[in-house]
């Protein structure tokens, strides 16, 4: 984030459990077996798998990217219900999730967004539930950041 914007920000060390799984090793076998294919990789993924990747952005950007490329074929390092979206959008185009290092379990699934759902957010909206309240101090002071954050995201196109 520091060199894409040019600012010197201390960001804490945190890390997207989905993101931290890919395997270099296992994409560069895909590479080779899909030499066509481009790498779409999510800004989260590790230093080592962006700096191999054809496309760094955001879900958005990574489904706009696909759509608008005249190639056919993708290797995706995101969470894995993306694709879905992907391939409806581009009948006549390949996905390939990305491989996680770990063979054995379904990595690229994110369990926390699974936790979201059509009717969840149907509730949300129709109630107006959950209702969070915060001093209004501390919602003036958070506004700034939010609409920094969208002012920047708008203007990367991420």
């Amino acid at each position: 984030i520091n060199k894409l914007t040019g600012r010197n920000m201390l960001l804490w060390e945190g890390a997207c459990h989905v993101h931290e799984q890919f395997s270099l090793e296992k994409i560069l076998e895909l590479k080779k077996e899909y030499p066509q294919a481009l790498l779409l990789a999510h800004p989260e993924c590790r230093k080592y798998i962006l700096e191999i990747a054809d496309h760094v952005g955001s879900t958005s950007s990574i489904i706009a990217f696909a759509r608008n490329s005249g190639y056919k074929q993708f290797i995706v390092a995101t969470e894995s219900g993306i694709l879905h979206q992907m391939q409806k959008d581009n009948p006549d185009k390949e996905f390939i999730p990305a491989p996680p290092e770990d063979s054995t379990c379904a990595c690229n699934d994110c369990f926390y967004m699974k936790m979201n759902t059509l009717e969840k957010l149907y509730l949300c909206l129709k109630n107006e539930r959950p209702e969070i309240f915060v001093e209004e101090e501390v919602r003036l002071k958070a506004v700034k950041p939010i609409e920094r954050m969208l002012e920047i995201s708008a203007k990367y196109g991420l």
